[in-house]
Formats: structure tokens, sequence, C-alpha cells
């Protein structure tokens, strides 16, 4: 198929290209692959340009990232911020515990972070006040996109994904920071981001285009399902049996001999590379670099152990295959549909049992090596980490905030006050950021807003949070309407 390019407008992403991106030549020639690589990564490069200037404290220190996306909003007073000396029906039933930190302590729940925390930053004070955000769906919106949006239903909850999204953060990280070699640049796994039947909303490149979206890996199996990413598929990573590596390669050729013979065309999308775009394509399924670092099987036993073996452990080993392997962003979302029962961190009900049993061991395991991994094999120093809700649970268990009925051995949602970790590309190690109250229920000291953590994910890569992008309607649009919290970092 060909479409030649039509009228000259404002490209999405920037604004001194002549052709949009929708008027792109498309060329189907890219169907002898039998995959479309060649044009995502043509579109991905288009745009890398970020405006304004930046600087400062860990300014361009992360050249990739692993999101611990904890999908659901676990209970910040059971996990990370323990208080004592309040009601019965504040206090956590879980007893708080010293860690490597003086006067810091965490619960029970996490013996294992606890003896590390001299190595991430922990923000104590992530807060925002919701405009129809009390539920799931809006909130992961603002937490992956850093907008809100203007559809919100009484219930918090919002349409499908549209192309007219703002963009998860990871698409605009790709666009701005192409790689340069055969790399697969942003992945999402264990499964989609979703609450009900809205699925996907926040996870998306929006109105950047398809080319900017994750490759998804989402293993078959159900939810409870602990050995799923032992059945991980890539097939459209793999060459076929029929389709040896040098066959593939005199079809590229047979490609330029084609062009060689279209001169005008050419000519036409001679700016846009074509070739360069359709030969790392080639380059990416023929080196086998994607492939082989979903090979969880080629990681020691001991070593798989150790990150836990269930969907998240396993994930975030996964995830530092890949960062190793030169991916840029990699998403790992809680492998559990946010507002669900059993392994999730919806606690309305049961929240003791679940905790204790379901939850709390399989983030303390998988996040506790994952930190420690990296650090071990010095991939900390240029890889950003992040571990965050989309918010935290009601300081008193039993009430309700957001419509939703609530045991009293349940807490519900609290955007108020909670808490977020950070680790790597120049953050601070052993360090507390903010400070909450005596219930947990606000900010006495240094609140971070979800916005104010993207601009600082954005500042760690060298970009300036407030950078135009062009919407679909080419309207202008911060990457985010924030600043980043550079104390975070040494």
């Amino acid at each position: 198929m060909l479409v030649i390019p039509g009228q000259a407008a404002k490209d999405l992403c920037d604004r001194n290209l002549g052709v949009s991106r929708r008027d792109l030549l498309r060329v189907g020639g890219a169907g002898m692959l039998g995959m479309g690589l060649g044009s995502m990564l043509e579109l991905q490069a288009l745009a890398n340009r970020s405006e304004g200037v930046g600087g400062g404290p860990g300014w361009g220190k992360a050249k990739s990232i692993i999101l611990c996306y904890l999908q659901g909003g676990p209970s910040h007073i059971d996990l990370w911020d323990p208080k004592e000396n309040v009601p019965d029906n504040v206090r956590s039933a879980f007893s708080p515990v010293s860690t490597k930190l003086p006067g810091v302590k965490f619960t029970e729940n996490l013996p294992k972070l606890s003896q590390i925390n001299d190595k991430f930053t922990l923000i104590r004070a992530m807060s925002y006040t919701p405009k129809g955000l009390f539920n799931h769906t809006a909130a992961i919106y603002q937490m992956m996109t850093g907008y809100t949006t203007d559809k919100v239903s009484p219930s918090g909850q919002l349409e499908p994904p549209s192309p007219k999204d703002f963009p998860n953060f990871g698409a605009q990280l790709i666009r701005l920071r192409p790689l340069q070699e055969p790399m697969l640049p942003f992945v999402m796994l264990p499964l989609p981001l979703q609450e009900s039947n809205v699925v996907g909303k926040g996870g998306t490149a929006g109105f950047l285009g398809k080319a900017y979206d994750p490759y998804t890996l989402y293993p078959s199996g159900d939810d409870m399902d602990m050995t799923k990413m032992d059945r991980i598929k890539v097939d459209d990573l793999n060459l076929h049996p029929e389709v040896f590596a040098e066959r593939l390669k005199r079809r590229a050729r047979l490609r330029e001999i084609i062009s060689d013979g279209m001169p005008k065309i050419d000519k036409a999308v001679a700016d846009y590379k074509l070739s360069e775009y359709y030969d790392q394509a080639l380059n990416l399924i023929v080196s086998g670099r994607a492939r082989d670092a979903f090979a969880l099987d080629r990681e020691p036993v001991d070593v798989r152990d150790r990150y836990g073996r269930n969907t998240f452990g396993q994930s975030c080993l996964l995830a530092r295959r890949l960062v190793e392997a030169g991916t840029r962003v990699v998403e790992v979302v809680w492998p559990k549909v946010a507002n669900s029962d059993n392994h999730s961190w919806d606690h309305h009900v049961g929240l003791t049992k679940r905790m204790k049993n379901q939850s709390a061991p399989m983030l303390d395991t998988g996040l506790s090596a994952l930190v420690s991994d990296l650090d071990e094999r010095g991939l900390l120093d240029e890889t950003l980490l992040v571990a965050v809700g989309e918010f935290g649970r009601s300081p008193q268990r039993g009430v309700s905030t957001s419509g939703n009925g609530n045991s009293a051995d349940g807490r519900d949602h609290w955007p108020y006050c909670y808490t977020a970790l950070m680790a790597g590309a120049g953050t601070k190690q052993g360090y507390v950021h903010g400070k909450s109250d005596e219930t947990a229920s606000a900010p006495l000291e240094d609140p971070v807003h979800p916005g104010e953590l993207l601009a600082t994910i954005y500042h760690a890569f060298g970009i300036p949070p407030r950078s135009i992008v062009y919407n679909h309607l080419n309207q202008p649009r911060e990457l985010v309407k924030s600043d980043a919290v550079t104390a975070l970092f040494a």
C-alpha cells in the first residue's frame, strides 16, 4: 500500500516538521517481513527534540527506567508508614519493625525491604486532592500521563483507551530518547492496566500514535496463575523456520532494488530515511537480542528463586533482563486487576489476611531482589526504579471514602497521603523525603504530587518536564504541568 503525503501540517510532536505523522508515506512493503516494526521505529525517531533547558541534581542520569506499578492502591500504613499511639481503627494489625535507617520503621510485612532501605529513597508524602479521581481508572490515568480527563463518571471510571488520550510517560520517553541499538524500546508486562471492564487506560501512546505504544507481554493464564511467566511467547520476535536470516536480508536487498526504480517516491520521502528504519526493524528480528532477553530459563535457579516464583517476582526479573539488554522503559504492572480480590491491593475487606499471605510477601521478595540485583550488577547507576500505586488506603478502617463498602478490616481509597519508592540514576540512598501526619492522613512536610513524580522522571532522563508536544488537534501541551523534585537526587 502506498499513501502519498497530503497537505503539509505540523507534526504532533515536532512543530518544525512540514508533514504530519498521519500524512506520512506508509509502505506496505514492510509486510514482506510480516511485521510493522519498520514503521514503528521510523515514527519513534521523528521527533527527538525537547524544549527548554535543564540541569541540576540528577539531570540526565537515567538511561532506562523500571516502573513497578502497584495498581490497586497499597495501604501505606500497613507497609512503609506504620503509626503508633493512634486509635485502634487506624493502627495497623502488623507490628512495626526497625530498618537499616535509624528512626525509620516499616511493618513486619516488609522484612527484606527493611534491610536494604539504605539503597533507596522513600517518598512518604505522595499527595493529591482528587477531581473525580477516587476510583482506580481515573487515578491510574493521572499517574501514567500527568493529566486528568474531562470525562469522569460519578464512580471515577473512564471510557476505554482512545487515540485522543494523553500518552503514557513511557511513550514520551522513547519518543524523546529513542534507542540507537536493535532492542524493544518500551515493554509493558505481565498484564494491562485495568479496572473492571476498562482495560489499558493510561497505558498507550494516545495522540502520539501507535508507533510509540509499548510492546505488550501478557502471558496466557488467569491472574491467580503463578507460573504464567514460564509460558512467555514472543513469536513476533522469532524468525519463522522457513525464513533464515540470509533469506530475510535478500528480501531487504530486493526492496532496495524496487526502491531504486521509484526515484520520485524516493525523493519524496528522503527526509524520512525509510531504509534506515526498515534496517532497524530487520536488525531487531535478525539479531535476536530482544528475543533472548525474554528467555527467563537462562537465569540460574537460585536467581529465579530469589525474585520469587510468582508472576510479580518473575516479571521483576524479566524487567532487569530487558534493561540489561537495552530496553529504555519497562512497566511491570501488578499482576491483578486493580479492583479485585486475592493478591490485589484493593483491600476493602480482609486486609490483614490478604496482605500478610498474598500481596505483601510477593512485593517484599520481588522488589527487594530487583533493587539488590540492579545494585550488584552496577545497573542502578543508570537505571531509575520507581514503585508506586495510584493512591494509598484510608487511615481509618471500615469507612467509605469512594462509595465502596468496607469491612472493619478494610481500608478505602486515599489519595491525600501515600508512599512511593525510588532508587538508582542519581537518587539519594537511605533517604526519606517528606513526612506524613500522626495518622498518615495528610502530608506534614514536602508533599509530592503524581505530576511532580513524572516531572522528576523526565528530569532524570535530561528532558525538561514542561517541554511542548502537540496533540491530535495540533494544540500545544506540556509533557507535564509540574516541576521535578530535585531534592530526591544526590
